[in-house]
């Protein structure tokens, strides 16, 4: 009597693709930390999490993580990309668009997280003026409730908030928007010349909104790189 056939039917191994999770920064989690080597020796920052990390648009390069003044160096197409980025939406912002409503209320100067105002002929004295620390006043502004002149409002980083209605300290500094007497914002944003990317006290804080803004830039020139 001839045994019954054993039908052996194939197994499907059911495969499940495990992914590294990305390294970010707790200062900023927005920043993404890669490998820059096989070796670890060096790290790249970037706002985008594709792996490989596209170089060209890295923040920059640190020798440790997280990074610090003394171990970073920043990537110069980034920066470029950063204030084209800025020039075209920072007076969008909602909080610079506050400040500059500020401007024009009752007490015309004091603001409370981006700097102070300054009037046309004394802007320039903001960069030479800290102010996160309290070293930096409000007493060179302008505006309706300052003697109803047009001025400036500072863009500063959000890690290193001034004190109310202080200057932040020159390295905070992003920019500089012109305000005429009505809170009106005039034109788009002009760079300090004095920002630093990463300071002691963190690594570029924007807004949520030119966060966003920022990272859809950076994904389009990656796009771009890769077609």
């Amino acid at each position: 009597m001839l045994a019954p056939a054993v039908r052996f039917l194939p197994r499907f191994v059911s495969r499940t693709t495990f992914s590294r999770p990305v390294s970010t920064l707790s200062s900023n989690p927005r920043i993404k930390v890669f490998p820059a080597d096989a070796s670890r020796a060096s790290f790249l920052l970037s706002y985008l999490e594709d792996e490989p990390p596209n170089q060209r648009l890295a923040i920059g390069f640190s020798t440790t993580d997280p990074p610090t003044p003394g171990s970073f160096v920043e990537n110069q197409t980034f920066s470029k990309i950063l204030y084209e980025v800025l020039s075209e939406h920072a007076h969008k912002d909602k909080d610079l668009l506050a400040q500059a409503q500020a401007f024009a209320g009752p007490g015309g100067a004091t603001l409370g997280s981006g700097g102070a105002f300054f009037s046309q002929k004394n802007k320039n004295r903001s960069n030479k003026v800290g102010g996160g620390g309290g070293a930096g006043g409000a007493s060179a502004q302008g505006g309706a409730g300052g003697g109803g002149h047009g001025g400036y409002v500072h863009l500063s980083d959000s890690r290193n908030p001034p004190d109310f209605g202080r200057i932040a300290w020159p390295e905070d500094i992003l920019g500089s928007i012109e305000v005429d007497q009505s809170g009106s914002i005039i034109g788009k944003l002009e760079p300090s010349g004095t920002y630093r990317i990463i300071t002691n006290e963190g690594i570029l804080g924007l807004s949520p909104f030119l966060a966003e803004k920022l990272v859809e830039r950076l994904r389009a020139e990656d796009k771009k790189d890769k077609s």
